[in-house]
């Protein structure tokens, strides 16, 4: 997400209405730890400082940076919806929607995604990090939309598919098995060679599988790319 030493200064430059939160002392006490790398126990601080005030920005915001960085990304999404309404109107509301954008990416959610980066931008139009992610989350969303949606129905697809492949290899091999019997059966009698229409279909889904596979695998790469920029940099 945005560069975690908004952590720090979050507090001083947030209005003084809410610098004047009872959750300060474990805010600020979370930064400190926050910046040391400590994020587990930097996480405690900022509960310590929801729990006295369930509406604050500062500990929510923070709450949900640590978590980003142990890689709950759940339990940052919640962080952060539950300011959904307050961030928008202070001075780090684009750095909010960018982080939302940011959790949403690595939970699959590109429609979501896709919605957080373009708030982000309307609010900071100069932010090429945020326009690369949103070129990023768009394109992903285009190309789940194709295959006909995501998530688990991608995965049941891909099981259902690795199931008829897994079924029409098993056919093929019994056809070559029975081939190779009749052959055996048949002498040194010469038998025409003949591929039947379930082979060729079979030959067809193996090579349409081959190419969805290396379509995957350049997908995967993009997404470890990106994913290697957010935590370096974005928050």
């Amino acid at each position: 997400m945005r560069k975690y030493i908004l952590a720090g200064i979050l507090l001083l430059v947030l209005p003084l209405s809410l610098l004047a939160q009872a959750d300060r002392h474990e805010v600020r006490a979370g930064n400190r730890k926050f910046r040391k790398g400590d994020f587990k126990a930097a996480e405690i601080d900022y509960r310590k400082a929801v729990l006295k005030d369930t509406a604050s920005v500062a500990g929510q915001y923070d709450l949900a940076s640590s978590l980003y960085r142990q890689e709950d990304y759940a339990s940052a999404a919640q962080a952060l919806a539950a300011i959904k309404e307050a961030a928008p109107a202070t001075p780090h509301a684009a750095d909010y929607f960018y982080n939302a954008g940011d959790v949403a990416l690595q939970q699959k959610d590109y429609k979501a995604a896709v919605e957080a980066f373009m708030q982000s931008l309307l609010l900071r139009p100069e932010d090429l990090d945020a326009k690369e992610n949103y070129l990023y989350a768009k394109k992903m969303l285009e190309n789940e939309q194709q295959n006909g949606g995501g998530g688990q129905d991608n995965q049941d697809q891909d099981q259902d598919q690795n199931q008829d492949q897994n079924q029409d290899q098993q056919n093929q091999d019994q056809n070559q098995q029975n081939q190779d019997q009749q052959q055996d059966q048949g002498g040194s009698q010469p038998q025409e060679s003949k591929i039947s229409p379930q082979q060729a279909q079979q030959m067809i889904q193996a090579i349409q599988a081959k190419e969805k596979e290396t379509q995957d695998k350049v997908n995967k790469e993009k997404a470890a790319l990106l994913k290697s920029r957010q935590r370096e940099k974005n928050w």
